[in-house]
């Protein structure tokens, strides 16, 4: 008898912390779709969220392209989503987001080698890193997580039309909640704070999102965006080492892994549901309301014309 108390504390305790890390799980994919015969390009895939979309479309019958800039990384990568799916058709395809002359290389290739493209999930991301540049000029997060993504959409547009229906899928953050589009310092050349870059290239995403979604209307072709949850992945590689320990103590509870990480990103690639459903932010497989800046068409559009400017885009 003197040991009920404690034990029934202990089962209590196992009990609650189950359902806890079943609520922070969040959402899943349902859907059984097959993608024999579709092509998937999935960037920043030799990792994380990335890699574990890929092993899933890939298993659904998908010929997956990862693109990534590692390729080393990226090699082992696909190893791993073959001896998963049971799928040989994985290709690994050299794509570094920071370099515009290689987001316009990648793009040639997939145009010259690849007949389709059905699916493009641009998944690929810095988080809250020290200031440092691209190859072109501009801020990291910017350039990377938006800018790179921007070019690489636009170029590989064409393909994506001739394959419609098709899906583009824009991995943003909840982060994009605190995001301001700094038109007067876009670059941070006047000040840099990490988390605010960051913040302002996830609310790019979604208002990307948004304005593409206007211009694709007739084409066959979706765009949305998402929020894959707090996932424990190396996007938190810059993070000090205080935090990466809070990380670590909270990880089991409350961080998604990679896998729970990924279903978003996965039910906006195949839910039947969603043929049509474009220009959309969702966040544990559903819809949900983006901030109100994410809202504004005219935000939307001034991004547009400011990123089409930086990467040298001719509309």
């Amino acid at each position: 008898m003197a040991y009920a108390a404690p034990v029934a504390a202990g089962v209590g305790a196992v009990g609650g912390m189950y359902y806890l890390r079943k609520y922070f799980k969040g959402g899943v994919c349902t859907s059984k779709a097959r993608l024999d015969g579709k092509t998937v390009i999935i960037t920043g895939s030799n990792t994380g969220i990335g890699k574990e979309t890929a092993k899933d479309l890939a298993a659904r019958g998908a010929r997956v392209i990862l693109a990534c800039r590692d390729l080393e990384k990226a090699s082992k990568a696909a190893e791993e989503v073959k001896l998963s799916s049971k799928n040989e058709n994985v290709v690994v395809k050299k794509l570094d987001l920071s370099s515009l002359q290689s987001v316009r290389d990648f793009a040639k290739e997939i145009q010259t080698e690849e007949s389709r493209l059905d699916i493009l999930i641009n998944n690929a991301g810095v988080m809250a890193c020290p200031h440092m540049k691209t190859q072109d000029g501009y801020e990291l997060q910017l350039g990377v997580n938006h800018l790179g993504h921007f070019l690489l959409t636009n170029l590989l547009l064409d393909l994506l039309k001739k394959s419609s229906p098709s899906r583009i899928i824009n991995v943003s953050s909840k982060a994009h909640e605190n995001g301001k589009i700094n038109f007067d310092d876009i670059n941070s050349e006047k000040g840099y704070s990490k988390f605010s870059a960051y913040s302002q290239s996830k609310l790019a995403n979604v208002l990307f999102t948004r304005e593409l979604s206007r211009k694709l209307e007739g084409t066959g072709v979706t765009v949305n965006s998402l929020h894959p949850g707090v996932v424990k992945t190396e996007l938190g590689r810059h993070f000090g080492k205080l935090a990466l320990f809070a990380m670590n103590v909270m990880a089991y509870i409350v961080l998604k892994d990679p896998v729970d990480g990924a279903q978003t990103s996965i039910h906006c690639a195949v839910d039947e549901g969603l043929k049509d459903v474009t220009g959309l932010y969702f966040s544990d497989c559903v819809p949900k309301e983006p901030t109100l800046p994410a809202k504004s068409d005219e935000i939307a559009e001034r991004l547009w014309k400011v990123s089409a400017e930086l990467v040298g885009l001719e509309e």
